[in-house]
């Protein structure tokens, strides 16, 4: 892209305000930041980072994550980035079994690596890094020799948001990348020019082999929840977004400000969004804010994206099947198989579902990564080899579902939080769907409490009286539909815990351990 569009922004980051309000960004042309890029890796090069060096990444969003990012691929080391939203314990688990030999990190980061010296041991080489997001190295137009390699060489760790469980580190290969930027292009249309605000940094890393212009939000990935609405809604009217990947919760807080002040985006084009299940009201208001351009929600995980996908003008926002995430994407295989907590050898014809019949989601494809690094029971648990194709595998992807007559893959939740009845089993999504059309249930979780099945909403009733009041009209919105009949169990939290990445993934698992001491309301 330094080559095809040199002159064309590449970048641009939130460095305060002008005199009459706008946003002013330092601004970065793919020929600026391919000079920047060439700083690090001459940084890097000096401090002693190799080929096949596994480094850890904890540098601010922007610039430096970006430049030290594509640096690394050049010099052919191996990114390692882990979500800092974890937590500390987590995060250094990671640490410990990714090894790391090198860091590229910033005053907060060196420190901490002496502080946990034991869990820093194998880190050599440290490379320092400033702790604002629009900090500079000595670009260099000196032309550096990237490092060739094949597709099945090892890229990058990228860790999951151990939502359901402990992180673990994705082990991502050249070839997967570019499958990755190949799919993103062609299943959206995206061409060379446009202008993103990815509102999860990871995502500002397929900009460049995009050719987007990165415009960096003003938003804190440590606290995604707390972002502004209204400094993201001028960021693409000043910038003229036409692109943009964001979790439900932050579009539906930018769809409920444009909403309250009457406000539409003709530039953007479309709005990904991902990370969770798109709520029915964020489907429907899309069109208000959306004129020109489209809601779009990609499926997928950190260790297959993306699967399929599904449009605003697809999909059913009133269904209480599940969550329609569309079709599969061209050259990306999915089947039901029956659901099993137990690693599976081997698939034969005989082993996937019907059409319609609910069970677990596996996939195969050119996005589909082969292992976990350092984790070979989590990656024979998640793995089925692929007997059509040598080395290939299929992946688990944790999600129970089903495909219907129309070819369509719908979502009914994460498999380890399914409920088992002695009526049957409880999905997620299907029942939650239900509860959500109450107007004071912000969300909703599923769990099992007390051998019963029971929802937890994220509603704070004034009293006891109101509590129960709205445990009525819940239980009566239940009766309405057979798989939710039986639920006549109710808990109110004023805020259901959520994944830091996201903040949309809801932690059913941690609410059902808090429901053993909380009040519940039981409807006769």
């Amino acid at each position: 892209m330094a080559a095809a569009q040199p002159d064309t922004i590449a970048l641009k980051i939130p460095r305060g305000r002008t005199s009459a309000g706008a946003i002013d960004y330092l601004s970065l042309t793919f020929a600026e930041l391919q000079a920047e890029t060439n700083g690090w890796c001459a940084k890097m090069k000096a401090a002693g980072i190799l080929r096949g060096d596994r480094t850890l990444v904890m540098v601010k969003p922007g610039l430096p994550l970006i430049a030290s990012a594509f640096a690394l691929f050049k010099l052919g080391a191996v990114p390692v980035i882990i979500d800092p939203g974890m937590g500390l314990s987590n995060f250094l688990s990671c640490v410990r079994r990714t090894k790391p030999r090198a860091m590229v990190g910033i005053p907060l980061a060196q420190v901490l690596s002496y502080v946990f010296r034991k869990t820093f041991s194998w880190v050599m080489v440290r490379v320092p890094a400033s702790s604002s997001p629009t900090s500079r190295v000595q670009p260099t137009t000196a032309e550096i020799e990237a490092a060739t390699a094949e597709p099945g060489d090892l890229a990058a760790i990228l860790f999951t948001s151990g939502s359901t469980g402990a992180p673990k580190g994705v082990c991502y290969e050249h070839g997967m990348f570019a499958a990755q930027v190949e799919l993103i292009r062609d299943t959206y249309g995206i061409q060379p020019g446009e202008i993103d605000l990815p509102m999860l940094p990871i995502f500002a890393l397929f900009n460049p082999a995009l050719g987007m212009t990165s415009i960096i939000p003003e938003i804190d990935p440590r606290h995604p929840a707390k972002a502004d609405p209204r400094k993201i809604v001028q960021a693409i009217q000043q910038e003229k977004v036409t692109n943009s990947f964001g979790s439900p919760t932050l579009w539906r807080k930018v769809a409920a400000h444009c909403e309250a002040n009457k406000i539409q985006l003709p530039t953007m084009k479309r709005v990904l969004c991902a990370g969770a299940p798109v709520p029915s009201d964020l489907w429907t208001a899309s069109s208000s804010f959306l004129p020109n351009g489209m809601l779009h929600s990609p499926y997928g995980a950190t260790e297959a994206l993306p699967i399929s996908s599904i449009s605003a003008e697809e999909v059913d926002a009133s269904s209480t099947t599940g969550a329609c995430v569309g079709f599969p994407i061209p050259g990306i295989d999915v089947r039901i198989i029956p659901v099993t907590d137990k690693p599976v050898g081997s698939l034969t014809a005989s082993s996937f579902l019907p059409v319609g019949a609910i069970g677990e989601i596996i996939v195969r494809g050119p996005v589909v990564t082969r292992e976990y690094h350092n984790l070979p029971k989590a990656t024979s648990a998640a793995k089925i080899p692929d007997s059509e194709r040598p080395g290939g595998v299929w992946h688990r992807m944790g999600d129970c579902g089903l495909i219907d007559a129309a070819g369509r893959l719908w979502f009914l939740g994460r498999k380890v939080e399914r409920v088992i009845t002695q009526e049957g089993t409880l999905y997620t999504e299907p029942c939650e769907q239900v509860f959500r059309a109450h107007p004071q249930a912000r969300r909703c979780a599923l769990i099992m409490a007390h051998s019963v099945p029971a929802i937890v909403v994220e509603a704070t009733p004034t009293s006891a009286k109101d509590a129960k009041r709205i445990a009525e009209e819940l239980a009566l919105l239940g009766a309405r539909h057979t798989h939710t009949a039986g639920i006549k169990t109710f808990y109110f939290m004023g805020q259901l815990p959520v994944d830091v990445r996201h903040n949309a993934k809801i932690h059913r698992l941690a609410i059902a351990k808090w429901a053993v001491e909380a009040k519940a309301y039981k409807v006769p």
